[in-house]
């Protein structure tokens, strides 16, 4: 028995799916706190554009890794693992249950199975020289083997410093898929819905936030001496915002459905990254989902 591992619940699904919801319902009826898997929501500000939590529902459940780095510093995946390492102990210490709620499906994946990740700092000098290379040459260097997986983790396909990291480590004779050492228990939950369904909740979201304000979240950051290359590494909201803002777009109508079929790329993209593990288990978000997860969170905490 004392050799048991921590238990922890993990809820992935792609954009627009409702994961954040439902992680806050599940966390409220298992005494849960939340640990945000969200490759973007991990930077100050633009809230709207990343789909950031709302004051009120940090207020009803508590959430781990937002905001902890400013737009534009690099943040790892090994640092997001030791940190979310820490909130988990943090939040078994207090003898609540942590629920790992995203769609960044590399960082779930590297703490439910335990990645054992390079502390390394990058070669600077060759780090330098292939920085100022663009994205599409970057990407031409990689391996066969290095191409499907980024590939398969579609935040990173078009982001710099991943392709340079991931470069680095083809250069180094690094593992591209680390060995696992998992430290916990999980049940991994997953959030689905029908593909017409969620491209309707897609561009549903996408008008609600631009009415919210999510171009002027874009707008002030650049007024304020923001960088336009960090707006396109981080891709999606940001980058065609960006391009938006830049005139690259005749119209508004044209800017959101351009972007409305990128983020349905993407999230086609996601559900490929999640489809490859087998012990996700789906949620019907059609037929009484809460219901559905609780019976099996209830099951695995039992044992």
């Amino acid at each position: 028995m004392g050799n048991e591992r921590p238990k922890i619940i993990t809820l992935v699904g792609t954009n627009a799916s409702g994961k954040s919801a439902a992680g806050i319902e599940l966390a409220k009826i298992f005494n849960g706190e939340i640990i945000s898997a969200d490759s973007r929501q991990i930077y100050k500000g633009f809230d709207l554009c990343c789909g950031k939590v709302t004051r009120e529902e940090t207020c009803a459940v508590p959430h781990h890794l937002l905001d902890v780095r400013s737009v534009g510093e690099p943040f790892s995946v090994y640092e997001y693992q030791q940190l979310a390492y820490a909130a988990i102990s943090e939040i078994l210490e207090r003898g609540r249950l942590p629920f790992i709620v995203g769609g960044t499906g590399l960082y779930v994946s590297a703490v439910a199975s335990g990645y054992v990740l390079s502390e390394k700092p990058p070669r600077t000098e060759e780090h330098a020289r292939l920085a100022e290379l663009p994205v599409g040459e970057l990407q031409a260097m990689l391996t066969p083997e290095a191409r499907e997986y980024l590939e398969a983790n579609p935040s990173d396909w078009q982001n710099k410093r991943r392709l340079l990291r991931v470069l680095e480590k083809t250069a180094d004779g690094e593992p591209l898929r680390p060995r696992n050492e998992p430290r916990y228990d999980v049940l991994q939950l997953g959030v689905t819905w029908p593909r017409e369904t969620l491209h309707k909740r897609i561009d549903q979201r996408l008008e609600t936030r631009i009415a919210q304000g999510m171009i002027s979240e874009v707008r002030e950051y650049l007024e304020n001496g923001g960088d336009r290359q960090v707006l396109y590494d981080l891709g999606l909201e940001y980058r065609h915002i960006l391009l938006y803002l830049t005139g690259e777009y005749p119209s508004m109508e044209a800017f959101k459905q351009e972007l409305s079929k990128e983020i349905k790329r993407f999230a086609k993209r996601q559900m490929t990254w999640f489809r490859r593990d087998p012990s996700i288990r789906w949620l019907d978000m059609e037929s009484g989902f809460l219901e559905q997860a609780a019976g099996l969170i209830r099951e695995f905490l039992a044992g």
